[in-house]
């Protein structure tokens, strides 16, 4: 058999669970992962990405369905997507995107009383034989640094707009 070690999930493992939403500010979110917050979303990290720079758009307010989104919130969400595709081309500079939401539990959301759209940055060649063999996602940097240096990024196109 063999061995993957992961120590930073002991901390997770370790750590007092609260109840709550983990997309809702006042709740249980993970504030650290956030990289831009606007008026009525806001853009976070994936705790669990599928590879580096897996990005999230997320409504302040706690919606599940894309149809009880409000205009306001439709646009901005929109136009974030656009931003993020922006900083992570320049910042990454990936070959592609895959972006979208899973509604529903049987749609394969994780969270599915909190609409969130994925932003996955793609390159040629980035499923490589662990996830095909041994059903393994390697992600080659840690959130957090990836986290830290995609800020910059935001920053400057938040300027822009």
């Amino acid at each position: 058999m063999e061995k993957m070690y992961a120590p930073w999930r002991m901390d997770y493992i370790k750590s007092e669970k609260k109840d709550g939403c983990i997309f809702c500010k006042n709740s249980v979110r993970c504030d650290d992962l956030i990289v831009l917050e606007g008026e009525t979303a806001f853009v976070m990290m994936n705790r669990y990405p599928y590879i580096s720079g897996h990005l999230m758009i997320i409504p302040f307010r706690h919606v599940s369905q894309m149809e009880d989104l409000l205009p306001e919130e439709k646009r901005e969400i929109f136009d974030l997507q656009a931003m993020c595709v922006k900083v992570l081309k320049e910042a990454l500079k990936p070959d592609g995107f895959n972006i979208g939401m899973n509604l529903g539990k049987a749609a394969g959301a994780g969270v599915d009383d909190h609409i969130h759209v994925h932003i996955v940055p793609r390159w040629s060649g980035d499923t490589n034989f662990m996830s095909v063999v041994s059903d393994v996602r390697v992600i080659p940097e840690d959130i957090h640094k990836t986290c830290t240096f995609l800020q910059p990024f935001f920053k400057k196109y938040c300027r822009e707009v």
